[in-house]
């Protein structure tokens, strides 16, 4: 089944981490070999209820859960060393990147993602997707994470384009709030796509 773009849409916005990319499993593996090495377990429930979340939120969790004597920005560090060695290992989602395909030159795209700079821009490099986004609003570029609206905000701002004329695709339960609290129409991918990515959902 296509992944469908709603009549009257005039920008689109995409999630990257589970939307575009098809890195949750190698979030999640990192995560668990970082455990592993300081004695935690990272679970399918966190994965599945923080995506969408800046590494940050997901280290205090970890951190807080596990009464681990860390800080939060060093686990992130660990974190995100780990992710940059393994960049390799993620995959497109090709049922979405069609749409970016489709949609290029004919409405605004842009991205918009709990991930940070770095990661955004390391993932979309990867995946040869960089050169189709007219906007990419990350973690950094935000006060208010997902599920609070200004990621999509932005996005639509960036796009010149009324919130209420774009259209989001999410993976995340706190994306899909995020886009219901922007004023947003929204389509949840995990109904459209086959991804190694649900493997541990």
């Amino acid at each position: 089944m296509a992944l469908t773009v709603y009549p009257g849409v005039k920008a689109l916005i995409f999630d990257l981490d589970g939307t575009l990319s098809d890195s949750l499993p190698v979030h999640f593996t990192n995560w668990n070999k970082i455990g592993g090495e300081m004695g935690f377990v990272f679970t399918e429930r966190q994965l599945y209820e923080m995506t969408g979340s800046p590494t940050i939120d997901f280290a205090k969790r970890i951190i807080d859960e596990n009464h681990l004597q860390i800080s939060p920005e060093e686990l992130v560090v660990l974190k995100q060393e780990a992710f940059r060695n393994s960049i390799d290992k993620i995959k497109p989602i090709d049922e979405v990147i069609d749409v970016v395909r489709n949609y290029y030159g004919r409405l605004p795209l842009s991205v918009g993602t709990g991930a940070s700079r770095r990661s955004a821009t390391l993932q979309l490099e990867a995946l040869c997707l960089a050169q189709y986004f007219d906007a990419v609003v990350t973690a950094d570029d935000v006060v208010r994470h997902k599920p609070y609206p200004e990621t999509f905000l932005r996005c639509a701002q960036m796009m010149k384009t009324a919130p209420s004329d774009c259209q989001v695709f999410e993976d995340g339960e706190l994306g899909i709030s995020a886009a219901k609290h922007a004023g947003m129409c929204y389509l949840d991918v995990r109904f459209y796509i086959s991804s190694g990515k649900w493997e541990h959902s």
